[in-house]
């Protein structure tokens, strides 16, 4: 096994569930030590109440042939997000990778609320948890990042650039918040540049998450089930099809070439030729555009 990333040190900032998890994993399995962070422990839930927590995941990192470190953070309070800096600083003396992963507001939004029908307070309130996280995060995080030259910023969000810039998000505070983390990317590329550091903005398909996976009554094991319920379902990615995305991104010595670019887990996986847990290489955005959009029946055939 290719260990890439042997020697490298990652933050996984919302790594205790979804893409942040398996990100972690696939970055531990290419070799990395990986600081995993989450609100939610063994011996605390954070207000989402899902039962993954950050220890789970450093151990599924350690087992992938890394060195997962779970740190439990809130990255709504600098302090803490500094103790964390400042912790990865004594014991690594480096930083190579920051993904900024941190969400949690799945239950927040109202699906089918204009702006002036949301609950001001909790829209705002999501917007702290989507952007203000990322924000407190890089600030402390990149000036060890940039201590030497080569390191990467992954900013995850939903959707591509191009596709948000076109399409209306679920609800107002969502499509903001996505359209920040696009943006969050573009900007601290600019600034990353003259370090010889590169930030790109990642999304994934349509993820197989643990919460996705719940909603429609399947496991991983029996997920093409669910495509009785949603036909489109059937382009579904699994989580490690993104983190093997930025696994890739982070063993590339030329990933330069994508600073301030958004990227997608799909076209990611045609550059560098990793394949999801099935072997395929699902296109969600490709697919979305050509056969959701003008409302085609489902069919994978020539996008996985």
């Amino acid at each position: 096994m290719t260990r890439p990333l042997a020697g490298k040190v990652a933050l996984v900032a919302g790594a205790s569930r979804g893409a942040g998890r398996q990100i972690a994993v696939q970055l531990g399995a290419a070799g990395a030590t990986v600081y995993a962070t989450a609100r939610t422990t063994r011996a605390q839930r954070s207000e989402s109440g899902r039962p993954e927590t950050v220890e789970e995941t450093a151990e599924l990192v350690t087992a992938a042939g890394g060195t997962g470190i779970a740190v439990q953070a809130d990255h709504l309070v600098p302090e803490q997000v500094r103790a964390l800096v400042e912790r990865i600083d004594t014991e690594q003396g480096r930083l190579d990778v920051l993904v900024n992963d941190i969400w949690g507001a799945e239950g927040l939004f109202g699906w089918d609320q204009k702006l002036w029908e949301h609950d001001l307070g909790t829209g705002l309130h999501i917007l702290r948890l989507a952007v203000d996280t990322h924000i407190i995060t890089s600030h402390f995080a990149l000036p060890l990042l940039i201590r030497r030259p080569g390191g990467l910023v992954v900013e995850m969000t939903d959707g591509t650039a191009e596709h948000n810039a076109a399409n209306y998000r679920v609800s107002f505070f969502y499509d903001l918040a996505k359209a920040s983390n696009l943006r969050m990317a573009f900007a601290q590329a600019h600034e990353l540049k003259a370090f010889g550091a590169t930030a790109v903005a990642l999304t994934p398909g349509w993820l197989r998450s643990e919460l996705m996976l719940e909603h429609y009554g399947v496991t991983e094991a029996n997920w093409q089930d669910a495509t009785e319920q949603q036909p489109h379902f059937v382009m579904s990615e699994s989580p490690a099809f993104v983190g093997r995305a930025v696994a890739a991104l982070a063993a590339d010595p030329d990933v330069h070439r994508f600073n301030g670019q958004s990227l997608s887990s799909g076209g990611l996986a045609r550059v560098y030729g990793f394949t999801d847990l099935d072997g395929s290489r699902p296109d969600w955005m490709r697919y979305y555009t050509e056969v959701v959009e003008p409302d085609r029946p489902a069919d994978p055939t020539g996008y996985r």
